[in-house]
């Protein structure tokens, strides 16, 4: 099925009538890794990378089937489950020679532009969240331990259900840096959801609890992680945007 929001995404069939997916990825940085970091992934836990033109940008890949998304599980407790097997496999060191950009490098990066861009938005809420994610930049960048190839987007809607392993991810954003980050779009996935609750933020703590508990890590770094991330993607100047839900995720986690 077409899709993609910064890629053209396509269903195709190759010559040996093997089914895959041709993407054809937009000039951005985020993905420009994406080939690189599925090739060393190999399939353990990510869709195969089968061939790649870097000229094009484009990446022929394994089609997961039926690949229906995590999202189609209900019950949260379990997507989460499910997601952190993924995230388990996935997590290893680069290469020696490996080019993957720096979660330092990015997170310095959002601490200069996180206060300009939200003078610049005509300060469209509360100065402490701001203060909150670049301290927390601040304390976290400096304190990195194992480093690891991140998936950087791994939410519901980025693991398919497949036939070679149950679940694999697609659309990685990849960084190198904590496992702790990696774990960011999965606090607040299902927004739809949270903004539909009574209490979300009792959910985003159940969240944290889960998803330090399966991943063994340590639940402030993850939290404050989350918060920075989801500023980081919840508003810009250039384009200008202010997406609420990121930012009442980032309000509920501050909290949690």
């Amino acid at each position: 099925m077409p899709g993609g929001n910064v890629s053209l995404v396509l269903a195709v069939q190759r010559q040996d009538g093997l089914p895959a997916v041709l993407k054809v990825n937009f000039p951005e940085p985020e993905s420009e890794h994406e080939a690189h970091a599925l090739a060393l992934w190999d399939g353990r836990g990510a869709v195969r990378l089968l061939e790649h033109d870097p000229a094009r940008r484009a990446l022929l890949l394994e089609r997961c089937r039926p690949g229906t998304s995590l999202w189609e599980v209900r019950d949260e407790t379990e997507a989460n489950d499910l997601a952190c097997q993924v995230l388990r496999r996935l997590w290893r060191a680069p290469p020696a020679d490996h080019a993957f950009r720096s979660l330092e490098a990015e997170a310095a990066r959002w601490a200069e532009e996180l206060p300009r861009q939200w003078s610049a938005l005509g300060r469209p809420f509360e100065r402490s969240l701001v203060e909150r994610g670049v301290g927390t930049i601040r304390e976290l960048v400096a304190t990195q331990d194992q480093l690891v190839v991140l998936h950087q987007d791994l939410h519901g809607g980025n693991v398919l259900r497949a036939e070679r392993e149950s679940w694999l991810a697609i659309d990685p954003k990849p960084l190198l840096g904590e496992p702790a980050f990696d774990a960011a779009s999965l606090l607040r996935d299902r927004r739809a959801e949270l903004r539909r609750d009574p209490a979300p933020a009792q959910r985003m703590r159940r969240r944290l609890d889960q998803l330090t508990r399966e991943l063994d890590l340590d639940r402030e770094r993850l939290r404050g992680w989350g918060i920075v991330h989801a500023l980081a993607w919840g508003f810009s100047d250039e384009p200008a945007k202010v997406e609420e839900d990121m930012i009442a995720c980032a309000r509920w986690l501050a909290a949690a």
